[in-house]
C-alpha cells in the first residue's frame, strides 16, 4: 500500500479552492479518530494557511500538536499513521510560516519533517519535505537539497513519491535558468518533460513543462524553435478552451526577437489583457505588466 492509499484525504484536496478543501476535511473529521483526525486537522491548517487564515492555522497546529504526543499506541498501523501525523504537522507548520512571510522560520520545521520521514520510510513525505527546503534553504545548498529530493524520488517504490520528480526537476531548472546557468535549466526542464510525457492525461503540467522548454530556446537563441512550440501550445489551448497569458506573452517575445515586432503587437494585447488579471502578477511584477501594455501599444522593448 503507498502512502497515497493510506492517506485518502488527498483525494479531497482542491488546491484551486482551498475554503472548498477546508469544508471536506472537516466534514472527514467527524468520523475520524486519532492518529487519521491529527492528519485532516494538519490539512485543515494547510487549507486556512492558503486563506491567509494564519491565526487559526497556527490554533489548529497547536492543538492537533498538544494531542500528538499522547497518542500510544501498539497497533503497527496506527503507530506509521502517527509517524505521518507527526511528519505533517511538521510539515504544514513549515509552510504555514513560509506562506505568513517567514521563510527562515520554516526550515526547523522542514528538516524535521525530512529526518521524521525518511527514519519512517514515509517517501513521499520526505521528498515533500526535501523540496520545501529547496524553496526556503539558503542559496548555496538550494540545488544539494533538491538534488536530494530528485534522486529520493526517482528511487522510491511509491508511485506518489515518484510524482514529485517533474515537479522537483521544473523548480530547479527555474533556479539554475535565473542564475543563467541555460544549459543545466534546458536539461532539467527536458527531464521535466519527459517525466510529464508519462502521464499525457495530466495536460496542464504538461502544457507548463513544454513551455519551459520553449522558454529556454528562447533563451538560448533557438528563437525558430521556441516559436514553433508556442504556436503548437496556443493551437492546442485553444481548441482544449484554456488560453494562457504566458503562451501569448512567449508568442509576442520570439516574433519581436525575429524583428517582426508588428506581428508581436497583438499577442502582447491578449497577454497583457489576461495576465494583468492576475493579483500575484500585478503585485509581484508590476513592470512586467508595464512592459506588455507598451509592447502592445507599439512602445519600444
Amino acid at each position: 500500500m503507498t502512502e497515497r492509499d493510506a492517506a485518502p484525504w488527498r483525494a479531497l484536496w482542491n488546491f484551486d479552492d482551498p475554503g472548498a478543501s477546508e469544508r471536506a476535511f472537516r466534514a472527514a473529521l467527524v468520523d475520524a479518530r486519532g492518529a487519521a483526525a491529527l492528519e485532516l486537522e494538519s490539512q485543515i491548517a494547510r487549507a486556512l494557511g492558503l486563506q491567509r487564515r494564519f491565526d487559526e492555522a497556527r490554533a489548529t497546529l497547536d492543538a492537533a500538536d498538544a494531542r500528538v504526543a499522547g497518542l500510544v499506541t501498539r497497533d503497527a498501523v496506527e503507530q506509521v499513521r502517527r509517524e505521518r501525523a507527526l511528519v505533517l504537522l511538521a510539515l504544514e507548520r513549515g509552510r504555514l510560516e513560509r506562506s505568513a512571510g517567514q521563510p527562515a522560520d520554516s526550515i526547523v520545521h522542514f528538516r524535521f519533517a525530512f529526518d521524521r520521514a525518511r527514519a519512517a520510510g514515509l517517501d513521499y513525505l520526505a521528498v515533500d519535505a526535501a523540496h520545501m527546503l529547496g524553496i526556503v534553504e539558503a542559496p548555496e545548498t538550494v540545488r544539494a537539497w533538491n538534488a536530494r529530493a530528485l534522486d529520493l524520488a526517482e528511487a522510491s517504490r511509491d508511485p506518489s513519491a515518484r510524482g514529485w520528480a517533474a515537479v522537483i526537476a521544473n523548480n530547479q531548472g527555474w533556479n539554475d535558468f535565473e542564475a543563467g546557468r541555460l544549459n543545466e535549466a534546458l536539461a532539467l526542464f527536458e527531464r521535466a518533460l519527459a517525466l510529464r510525457r508519462e502521464r499525457p492525461s495530466e495536460r496542464e503540467p504538461l502544457w507548463i513543462a513544454r513551455w519551459s522548454v520553449a522558454r529556454v530556446h528562447r533563451a538560448l537563441g533557438r528563437v525558430d524553435d521556441a516559436l514553433a512550440e508556442q504556436r503548437a501550445l496556443f493551437t492546442e489551448r485553444t481548441a482544449a478552451q484554456s488560453p494562457d497569458g504566458y503562451v501569448y506573452e512567449e508568442l509576442g517575445e520570439c516574433l519581436l526577437a525575429l524583428g517582426r515586432a508588428g506581428e508581436a503587437r497583438p499577442w502582447f494585447a491578449h497577454a497583457n489583457a489576461l495576465l494583468s488579471a492576475d493579483p500575484w502578477l500585478a503585485a509581484n511584477e508590476p513592470r512586467r505588466l508595464e512592459r506588455l501594455a507598451r509592447l502592445a501599444a507599439g512602445g519600444t522593448p
